[in-house]
């Protein structure tokens, strides 16, 4: 669904996580977008996903590399901001072990 824009399907991901997701998705197409831009690709719709491609006018193949560039960046930034925390656990036996534990980030 994602590779032909339609966004409904990204709506649970970004509600459940608002304040991480929504400031990644929009960092990562902005770049992405920005990167169209500055190479001088031209695209007669605003939008369509890979139904667009073909008419990319100036550069199909650069604008495939624009999207996958700007998906990656989101992937990214998703993946540092929503990486578990981790801290020792204290043991109560009396060893000497440490162990460690992930803690899911809310």
């Amino acid at each position: 669904m994602g590779a032909s824009f339609i966004t409904e399907a990204a709506i649970p991901f970004a509600a459940s996580d608002p304040l991480r997701i929504i400031p990644a998705n929009i960092v990562g197409s902005a770049i992405g977008g920005g990167i169209c831009m500055a190479l001088g690709i031209s695209l007669q719709a605003p939008h369509g996903g890979i139904f667009v491609i073909p008419i990319a006018a100036s550069s199909p193949l650069l604008y495939i590399v624009c999207i996958l560039i700007g998906s990656i960046i989101t992937a990214c930034i998703i993946g540092v901001l929503k990486k578990p925390v981790y801290r020792a656990q204290g043991n109560t036996s009396g060893k000497s072990e440490n162990k460690t534990v992930a803690i899911k980030a809310v």
